[in-house]
């Protein structure tokens, strides 16, 4: 895979299962972060801290594995199109075709 992808071809590529997982967990984080932080009775400053720390660990996770490809995989999408059919329908503005 000598070409660079954009971050739409990213998005649009299947991801390795790896990641998937990683994805999972980190949202997982961010949700049980999110949680603790807004919690609706007092809890001491150090958990409420953990919380905040979840957030941004599960959710720069989630971000970051969600654009892993595999650089041995077809460059075809679940749907069978490949990255720059994604986008040239997404330049054309015609989403029904999506």
């Amino acid at each position: 895979m000598d070409k660079k992808l954009t971050v739409l071809d990213r998005v649009t590529l299947p991801t390795p299962r790896f990641f998937r997982k990683v994805r999972t967990i980190g949202a997982a984080l961010a949700t049980v972060g999110g949680i603790i932080a807004t919690a609706p009775v007092a809890l001491p400053a150090a958990i409420v801290t953990l919380g905040g720390y979840l957030v941004l660990a599960g959710s720069v996770a989630a971000a970051v594995s969600s654009v892993a490809v595999d650089p041995d995989a077809d460059l075809k999408g679940p749907d069978g199109r490949t990255a720059a059919e994604v986008r040239d329908i997404v330049e054309r503005g015609d989403a029904a075709s999506l």
